[in-house]
């Protein structure tokens, strides 16, 4: 049986060393591998409508710059018999395009869309093979492995991203017996022109350098174009970049902005400014000399819009003026706007505390980190969700950009609307005058954090997906349709699957913002509690205020164990309330010990509640009288130990005595902190200094 293979298999076992080329000599016999004849009739195993909608929709971006230029290559071989097929990098057909009657020869071996041309399906084919090499193919009539296929020739060039990754292939496929030899060298051109406009689409606010040795070549696909942050930090370059500077992808991603063109981001920009609109000269790390046009793109809204931004933080009393008009200055400006310390501390690689679990979400988010790919967040409430969403923000080229956050849960239903979209002035009752603007334009230039995506409305679902897919908003009240550039965050705690087949959730809208789906682990399940705590009580030092001089804030080894014993019902939320207010009632030596933690504590230890959700009291809970201490975020000292105070007394029906001793102070310290309870105290008989630990 084996030696029958061979023999049906025909070119690669008789003939292959005089006249199929290496590459496709190694084709052939990976087509054999796989266990294929020449004689075998393909299966062509076309994907369902359902789920071919699923892999358009996943790349989308592939095909929206892909599409037009499909479209200018078939009239460049319009009538030539052949047809052009674009596919996702596993060879799966998602578009073609070509001349009529050819393509109703090409359905009979399943060239349409939803077929999968890979080489361990169709054998050694221009499309599959381009894959398996990684470059450009050209198979032509019986260099096909299956007979079924060789009234073909076809012609296929990988596309990759800025990045390097491979994402698909543009392939020319027609009769073999009217090939043409410059075929390829369209289908090359073509690719190229794809690659670039993502390039430029992936990169539209960064230091982009656009160079060639020779001027004439500046505007056209053989410049190299290569993009750097404003601080000179190497992002991508171009095909043709990487030719000039004589570098691979790889070997770039360790230079700089300086050590490539001997120029500083300061130094360029400041002669970018003496001669603007003019090309200007740069010297390559090789010693070339090249001719260079500079583009620095903010992110930035138009003016009319950034106006009304303005406008609208300062008429904002429900929120914090001071903040959301430097918000919309930062906007406008296109600079960094402030997130105060948090900025600091939302960081990747901050987030990596040693976990595997973590570290496995961080290595894959970084990888689709500036590809507009979206990114579906899934964890119980508290597992720090919008910290991960904001560290992909201060990671990504949009760092310069605003990040807004909008808890879809949080939002009463008739006014999310307004609040997404914005509104004209006079849109409805009770709207500003002047109008507002929503948060989608709020977040221009930079990333949507949409927390809490389960509980949108679902009517307002279809208004989300038109602005992701058209990238236009639509205030209420107006007619005008406002261009916007945003990266989406998702977080939920839902399944939004279950949420789906009840109705209850979009389709076309989830598998619009899943495109990376990762899921934060509990804090009961994390591996790295210690580091965590030790982390969050340094970031708790800076916030009191605690000078240096103090005691650093520690935890008592039996205090430690008792954390790894927690279930934490209520994630980081739970262990941050606890370590604020611990950190509050803390002595001079700074170690947390059992008398510094709250009552509800040792509740959970005794009552494990896991997943329970933030800021609701079980009854029992409300029947012991328990009180869970919730500080404010940015609160000061002095309010968190009254705030605790005020709990402790309430926990011990208003027993002063009792209290003091639950928290390790003396009652004179609760007067002095509470003097609204000194008048009740007085009859009071305890030592004072008895109940000091």
């Amino acid at each position: 049986m084996r030696d029958d293979v061979r023999h049906v298999a025909g070119p690669s076992a008789t003939r292959e060393s005089s006249w199929l080329a290496p590459e496709i000599q190694k084709s052939h016999e990976r087509s054999e591998m796989y266990g294929l004849s020449a004689s075998t009739r393909p299966d062509y195993d076309v994907l369902p409508a359902s789920e071919l909608r699923l892999k358009l929709e996943q790349n989308r971006i592939l095909c929206a710059h892909a599409t037009p230029v499909m479209e200018t290559l078939h009239e460049q071989i319009v009538n030539t018999q052949s047809m052009i097929v674009l596919t996702d990098s596993q060879g799966l057909i998602l578009h073609s395009v070509g001349d009529d009657d050819f393509l109703r020869r090409a359905e009979k071996v399943a060239l349409r869309p939803g077929a999968n041309w890979a080489e361990d399906r169709q054998g050694t084919n221009a499309i599959g093979t381009a894959i398996a090499e990684r470059s450009p193919t050209v198979v032509h009539g019986d260099q096909h492995y299956l007979a079924a296929n060789r009234f073909l020739t076809c012609s296929s060039v990988p596309i990759v991203d800025p990045y390097g990754d491979l994402i698909g292939v543009l392939d020319v496929t027609g009769d073999h017996r009217s090939y043409h030899q410059h075929t390829m060298a369209l289908a090359r051109m073509s690719v190229q022109m794809i690659e670039n406009h993502l390039f430029m689409n992936t990169f539209r606010e960064t230091l982009q350098i656009a160079f060639h040795a020779r001027p004439e070549f500046l505007g056209t696909l053989m410049e190299g174009i290569a993009a750097f942050t404003s601080d000179g930090r190497f992002l991508a370059a171009n095909r043709s970049a990487q030719f000039q500077l004589g570098l691979p992808l790889s070997a770039l991603r360790a230079h700089t902005l300086s050590s490539l063109f001997g120029v500083g981001s300061a130094q360029l920009l400041e002669r970018l400014r003496a001669s603007p609109g003019q090309y200007i000269a740069l010297n390559l790390h090789t010693g070339a000399t090249v001719c260079a046009k500079v583009d620095f793109r903010r992110p930035a809204l138009p003016a009319s819009t950034a106006r009304a931004l303005q406008s609208d933080a300062a008429q904002n009393d429900t929120a914090q003026p001071a903040a959301a008009a430097a918000s919309a200055t930062a906007v406008s400006a296109g600079a960094a706007p402030a997130h105060g310390r948090t900025t600091m501390l939302s960081r990747l690689a901050y987030l990596d505390t040693g976990d595997p679990q973590v570290a496995a979400v961080i290595g894959k988010v970084r990888k689709v980190i500036g590809k507009d790919v979206p990114i579906l967040i899934n964890g119980e409430t508290g597992t720090g969700k919008e910290l991960l969403a904001r560290a992909i923000h201060n990671d990504s080229p949009r760092h310069a950009g605003p990040f807004v956050a909008v808890n879809c849960a949080s939002i009463p239903e008739t006014l999310i609307e307004s609040e997404l979209f914005g509104y004209e002035e006079g849109a409805f009752t009770g709207a500003r005058r002047k109008g507002a603007v929503g948060k989608l334009l709020q977040a221009n230039g930079g990333t949507l954090f949409l927390d809490e995506i389960g509980d949108m409305p679902y009517p307002l679902q279809v208004r989300l997906l038109r602005v992701l897919q058209e990238r236009q908003v639509n205030p209420l009240g107006s007619a005008r349709s406002i261009p916007v550039d945003i990266a989406v965050v998702c977080a939920t705690h839902r399944d939004l699957r279950e949420m789906i087949a009840q109705n209850r959730f979009r389709e076309d809208l989830y598998y619009r913002l899943n495109g990376l789906v990762v899921k934060l682990p509990p804090l009961r399940e994390r591996t790295d509690l210690e580091a965590v705590v030790l982390k969050m009580l340094h970031h708790e030092s800076q916030q009191a205020g605690r000078l240096p001089s103090d005691a650093p804030l520690t935890v008592a080894d039996d205090v430690m164990t008792l954390f790894t014993q927690c279930t934490w019902p209520g994630n980081f939320r739970q262990l941050a309330n606890l370590l604020r207010t611990a950190a509050a009632m803390v002595d001079e030596d700074g170690e947390i010990r059992r008398e510094h933690l709250p009552d509800d504590f040792f509740d959970d230890l005794r009552n494990p509640r896991p997943g329970l959700a933030q800021g609701v009291a079980s009854s029992q809970d409300q029947h012991q009288g328990n009180v869970q201490v919730i500080p404010l975020r940015g609160a000061r000292l002095q309010d968190v130990e009254a705030q605790a105070i005020a709990a402790a007394v309430a926990q011990h029906g208003g027993n002063v005595s009792a209290a003091a001793r639950a928290l390790g102070v003396s009652r004179n310290t609760i007067y002095r902190k509470l003097p609204s309870l000194s008048n009740e105290g007085q009859g009071e008989g305890d030592d004072d200094n008895a109940v000091n630990s």
